[in-house]
C-alpha cells in the first residue's frame, strides 16, 4: 500500500506543483550601479538550474542533518564552460533521473522522520491522531520555505499537506503519512531546480529578493538559504545595497563559505575526476587508490589557506613553496612525513624541486595518460583552465598520437618535435606542447625525474614570449601572465551566474578584474564585488 500511495500521491503532486508565476515581492527595485562610470551591461540569459550532485548532498544535510544519507541520483552532472555549475543550467533530468529522484526523496524523508531528535526538530507540534491537518500544514509551511527558498502559497501548502493527511489516514500513523508530504516537497521541481528567472520586461528584468537570496546562498554556501537570509529577503533587505552587502558578508564570514569555494575549485580544476584516477601499476609502483583523494586534498588545502587564512595575493598559489602533505604524498615527493597521519603544512625545501599548483600531484596526474605524461594535456590545462584561452579541437580525421620512442627520439620533447612536422597538428600543438614540456620533470603520477628513457630532460620553453627554464619558472610565468587574474574573475562569474559570459557582459567582468587587481588579487573581497555587481544582480531573458 505504501509504494502504491507513493506513486499515485507524488506523481499527482509533481505534475501540478509549479511556482505561482507572480513576483513574491512586488515592485522591488534592485539596486545596481547606475553612475556614469558604470559599464554598460546586458545581462546573460537565465534558466532553471538543475542542482549539481554536490548541491543536492549539501542541501539535504542542511535540511535534515548529517546523519541522513542522500542516495545517488540517476543523472550525472555535465560540465559546460569548464564548470558543472554551468552545465546544470542547460540540462534537465531523464526518465531514469526522475525515477531516482522519487526514490531518493522517499528514502530521505523516511530517514529524517525515523530519527527521534531530527523528527522533533522537523515537527515541533504534537499530532493529535493519525491525521492532524494543522500540524502537517505547519511542517510543510516551514520546511517548504527552506527547501523551495521562498514562502509557499496557501494552495501549495494545502496540496502537499493533503498528501501527508491522506497517507496518514491510510497507514494509520501521522509520521508515516508525513513522510510522503516531505518526499513531495523534495520531489518538486521547486526543490530540484533553482528557479531564479527574474521579473519584468526587456532591460528592466530583475530578481526578486527571494531569488537573490537563492543566488547568494548557492554562490557563497553552495546550499539553500538559511532562515536568517530568507527573513532578510522577506523584509526586502536584499534589494538595497547595504542589505545585500550585509548578508553577503555574513555568509562569507561563516565557515560554510569554505565548503562552497572548495566546490568551485573542484569544478574549475576537475578535481572530481581524481576519484576515478587510474595508472598502470606495472609502470608506477607507487600508485595506489588513495593517490587521487590525497592529491585533491593537498591542492584544496593550499587554495583555501591562501583565500581564507592568509587572505593574500591569489596568484601566489602558482609559486609558493608552502603546501600540505600526508605521509603518502610526502613519500611520492621524496620528503619525510610531516606527521604520522593526516595532512600538515609543509615548507618545501629546494631539493623537492616543487613550488605551486602546477607541481601538485593533482594537476600532474589529471593532465597525464595512464602510462605516460602528456605535454599536450598539461599545456592545454594552462591555456584553457588557468588563462581562459580557447583552443580549437583537432579535425576528426587527424591522428593526434605522439610517436613512440625510438633510437633518436627518446624524450617526449624529441617525439613532439617530430610530431609537429605534421602541418595538420602543428597549429594547435605548437601552442600547447612547448608549455607542457616545462613539466616533463614530473612523470604521470607526479614523481620528480631528470631523465626519460635514459635521456636527459630539457624542461625549458616560453609562454607567450616569456622564457622559463623548468616547471618552477613556468609557474612564475603563468602567475605573471596578463590573462591569469582576469581568468580567475571570469570563471568565478560563470560559477556565480550559471552561464558562459556574453560579449555584452565583458565590460562588467573587466571592471571586476580591475577591482581584483586594485585589491591585491585577494579572492574574498572579489566574491563580495561579484555579488554587488550588475553581472550578478540583474536578470537577462529566460531561455
Amino acid at each position: 500500500m505504501r509504494s502504491r500511495l507513493a506513486y499515485l500521491g507524488l506523481a499527482a503532486v509533481c505534475l501540478s506543483c509549479t511556482s505561482s508565476g507572480e513576483p513574491l515581492v512586488a515592485d522591488v527595485a534592485v539596486a545596481i550601479d547606475t553612475s556614469p562610470a558604470a559599464p554598460a551591461l546586458t545581462p546573460g540569459p537565465v534558466s532553471m538550474r538543475r542542482r549539481t550532485r554536490a548541491q543536492y548532498l549539501r542541501v539535504v544535510r542542511d535540511l535534515f542533518g548529517e546523519k541522513v544519507v542522500a542516495p545517488e541520483l540517476g543523472d550525472p552532472d555535465v560540465s559546460q564552460g569548464g564548470l558543472l555549475s554551468v552545465g546544470a543550467a542547460d540540462t534537465t533530468y531523464s526518465a531514469r533521473g526522475v525515477s531516482s529522484i522519487e526514490s531518493a526523496a522517499l528514502s530521505i524523508a523516511q530517514q529524517a522522520l525515523a530519527d527521534a531528535a531530527e523528527r522533533a526538530r522537523l515537527v515541533p507540534c504534537s499530532p493529535a491522531g493519525d491525521v492532524d491537518a494543522a500540524c502537517s500544514r505547519s511542517v510543510v509551511k516551514r520546511l517548504g520555505r527552506l527547501a523551495w527558498r521562498r514562502p509557499l502559497t496557501d494552495e501549495e501548502i494545502e496540496r502537499i499537506a493533503k498528501v501527508a493527511d491522506q497517507a496518514g489516514e491510510v497507514l494509520g500513523d501521522f509520521f508515516l503519512g508525513l513522510e510522503y508530504g516531505v518526499a513531495a516537497l523534495l520531489q518538486s521541481p521547486n526543490f530540484m531546480f533553482r528557479v531564479e528567472l527574474g521579473h519584468g520586461d526587456g532591460d528592466d528584468r530583475r530578481f526578486d529578493d527571494f531569488e537573490l537570496a537563492s543566488r547568494l546562498s548557492f554562490f557563497l554556501w553552495n546550499s539553500t538559504p538559511d532562515e536568517a537570509l530568507l527573513d532578510a529577503a522577506a523584509g526586502g533587505a536584499l534589494s538595497t545595497d547595504d542589505g545585500l552587502l550585509a548578508e553577503a558578508t555574513r555568509l562569507l564570514d561563516s565557515p560554510r563559505s569554505r565548503e562552497s569555494l572548495r566546490n568551485f575549485f573542484v569544478e574549475q580544476l576537475t578535481l572530481y575526476k581524481l576519484d576515478a584516477l587510474t595508472k598502470d601499476p606495472t609502470l608506477f609502483e607507487q600508485f595506489n587508490t588513495e593517490l587521487g583523494p590525497d592529491a585533491r586534498e593537498e591542492t584544496l588545502s593550499l587554495l583555501l589557506h591562501t583565500v581564507f587564512d592568509q587572505d593574500s595575493d591569489f596568484r601566489d598559489v602558482l609559486t609558493t613553496t608552502q603546501t600540505y602533505l600526508n605521509p603518502r604524498l610526502a613519500a611520492l615527493y621524496g620528503l619525510p612525513a610531516p606527521a604520522p597521519t593526516g595532512f600538515r603544512p609543509v615548507q618545501l625545501p629546494p631539493e623537492a624541486n616543487r613550488a605551486g599548483l602546477l607541481t601538485h600531484a593533482s594537476v600532474l596526474n589529471l593532465q597525464s595518460h595512464q602510462t605516460s605524461s602528456s605535454a599536450t594535456r598539461r599545456g592545454k590545462f594552462v591555456r584553457t583552465v588557468l588563462l581562459c584561452q580557447t583552443i580549437q579541437p583537432p579535425p576528426v580525421d587527424v591522428d593526434t598520437s605522439i610517436p613512440e620512442p625510438s633510437g633518436t627520439t627518446l624524450t617526449l620533447r624529441d617525439r613532439v618535435k617530430e610530431h609537429l612536422t605534421n602541418t595538420n597538428c602543428a597549429g594547435c600543438h605548437s601552442a600547447l606542447d612547448p608549455i607542457g614540456l616545462g613539466l616533463e620533470n614530473y612523470d604521470a603520477i607526479g614523481r620528480w625525474r631528470t631523465r626519460d628513457n635514459g635521456a636527459l630532460i630539457d624542461p625549458s620553453g616560453t609562454l607567450d614570449g616569456v622564457p622559463f627554464s623548468d616547471g618552477l619558472g613556468l609557474g612564475q610565468a603563468v602567475r605573471d601572465h596578463a590573462d591569469f587574474a582576469p581568468c580567475v574573475v571570469q570563471t568565478l562569474v560563470r560559477y556565480a551566474t550559471g552561464h558562459v559570459e556574453l560579449a555584452s557582459e565583458a565590460a562588467g567582468i573587466a571592471a571586476l578584474a580591475n577591482r581584483f587587481q586594485e585589491l591585491g588579487y585577494r579572492v574574498r573581497p572579489l566574491l563580495l564585488d561579484i555579488v554587488m555587481s550588475p553581472v550578478f544582480r540583474r536578470a537577462g531573458e529566460p531561455r
